[in-house]
């Protein structure tokens, strides 16, 4: 496997601020290791404003190639639809709105390198409000395989935007599935059905934007809803016993549906997060 080529999928969509998408695009692009191509998939029309960012890295960049969507599909369409295009087995996920630090690609490539039987990667993150350098926490997830199989019992351990996988096993267990808000979460346990290997990185490698929104995205009877396919998809592969999903599912009752947004958030950050 050639360690130093590599694919990174985005995807776009039309709610997407055009500065965002500039400045995580910006970020791709100024890395040690620069990616061998980016794949954009249009998830659905765009404003004029992200069309003209877009256009600005198409004419600098001949490695950055776009594909469109008729309609807004959702994230887990956009990237299966992006995977098909991606011409490399390693592929590094990133968010529109989010920035890689400038060694995110040289520290992933090198692990992966010196680490051959891991299969997925991510990283801690460091979350920021507003402009870039005005960060606030850092969400830290499990290091190694064993943990990071046992926390997937109870959430995700897996931080997706610094993610890079091998494209192939992606594929073998049929890719992303649209889910909203949980695509990533969805794939990882289909992965884990399947015995592949994770690893997370000890350091921040990619700052992530975070707003009201973000907590008040987690909450609610849908995304409780959404998240509840999962626990009874992990219940029904015999990863968590039926003890476990009707725990949880009361926990996550409590947590997503009753609790106010606003405590909702102050948990995120008290237990999940270190302040910086």
């Amino acid at each position: 496997m050639n360690y130093k080529k590599y694919s990174v999928l985005m995807s776009v969509y039309k709610k997407e601020k055009p500065e965002n998408l500039r400045q995580s695009l910006i970020s791709v692009y100024d890395q040690t290791i620069e990616p061998d191509e980016v794949i954009l998939i249009k998830d659905g029309p765009l404003t004029e404003e992200l069309e003209s960012i877009i256009a600005v890295f198409v004419k600098k960049y001949t490695t950055f190639n776009v594909y469109a969507l008729k309609k807004n599909s959702g994230l887990g369409v956009a990237l299966n639809y992006g995977l098909e295009y991606c011409n490399n087995e390693i592929v590094f996920r990133m968010d529109t709105d989010d920035i890689s630090l400038k060694d995110r690609a040289r520290i992933q490539l090198e692990y992966l390198q010196k680490n051959p039987n891991v299969d997925i990667l991510g990283s801690y993150v460091e979350e920021f409000i507003g402009n870039e350098g005005e960060s606030k926490y850092i969400k830290k997830v499990p290091l190694f395989d064993n943990q990071i199989k046992k926390t997937f019992k109870k959430k995700n351990s897996m931080n997706h935007p610094t993610v890079v996988f091998k494209k192939s096993i992606v594929k073998k267990v049929g890719g992303y599935i649209e889910l909203k808000l949980n695509e990533d979460y969805y794939l990882w346990i289909r992965l884990v059905e399947k015995g592949y290997t994770f690893a997370n990185i000890d350091k921040p490698l990619v700052k992530m934007r975070i707003n009201d929104n973000t907590y008040l995205r987690r909450g609610g009877l849908k995304y409780f809803y959404i998240q509840n396919i999962i626990y009874k998809y992990m219940r029904d592969i015999n990863y968590i016993s039926n003890y476990e999903y009707i725990k949880g599912f009361f926990v996550r009752i409590v947590f997503r549906v009753l609790l106010p947004n606003k405590i909702r958030k102050q948990v995120y950050i008290k237990l999940l997060r270190r302040e910086l």
